[in-house]
């Protein structure tokens, strides 16, 4: 099943798996360009790729039409961008079983969505939330790795938002567990905790802050 909302002015997001019943697989892009992309990857990357890029396309169909059958191209740091448009902002994100994607309009954007592991390591928890670390060891263990998980996906929609990816260090960004918005480097994070099953966070550009540069170019 596919869900979309808007979850703020101009930005609007679409998931499948992340519904009570999980279920319906996203739509699988047609798109020459996507196609052309798609040919150069392993069949599992492919598959992978075509139903973000899908789900992608029928988003943009459904909020920005005239958009729809834009090429996708990289930006000068890697991240997707709509060719010609560079005041659209799109994301994509891939966990097993589910897949979503983002637009904002005259926004940076990010989103990421995971589904969470059967427990996670305190070492990693530590690395994280270094400041909750005893309250997460308290809780049964799927929990735990479920709030990890809410945790991570915030702070990796933010690295993606600035492009900084991996270099931008998410797990140094504070995402309190339980949070559902703050503020990061002039960016907005907002965790969807009452519209998805699994995991999902979208990160976009806060119109009241400065955006700050974080990290080095992924």
């Amino acid at each position: 099943m596919t869900r979309t909302f808007q979850v703020a002015d101009q930005v609007w997001l679409s998931a499948t798996g992340a519904g009570p019943d999980r279920s319906g697989p996203a739509p699988v892009s047609r798109h020459r360009g996507d196609l052309r992309r798609a040919a150069t990857l392993p069949e599992w990357r492919a598959r992978e790729f075509l139903a973000g890029r899908g789900l992608l396309r029928e988003l943009l169909a459904a909020v920005r039409p005239d958009l729809a059958d834009a090429e996708i191209t990289p930006d000068p740091r890697g991240k997707p961008a709509l060719h010609g448009h560079l005041g659209i902002g799109i994301s994509v994100s891939h966990t097993e079983g589910g897949t979503a994607a983002g637009v904002a309009v005259g926004r940076a954007l990010g989103v990421d969505l995971q589904r969470p592991t059967a427990h996670v390591s305190p070492s990693l928890t530590r690395r994280l939330l270094p400041d909750h670390a005893r309250d997460l060891a308290a809780l049964p263990p799927e929990r735990a790795a479920e709030e990890v998980a809410w945790v991570w996906t915030a702070q990796e929609a933010c690295v993606k938002a600035s492009g900084a990816g991996l270099a931008g260090r998410p797990w140094t960004i504070p995402v309190p567990p339980g949070a559902r918005s703050g503020h990061w480097a002039g960016y907005r994070w907002i965790t969807l905790r009452d519209r998805s099953a699994l995991p999902l966070s979208c990160a976009f550009t806060d119109h009241d802050a400065r955006v700050e540069k974080a990290g080095t170019p992924a």
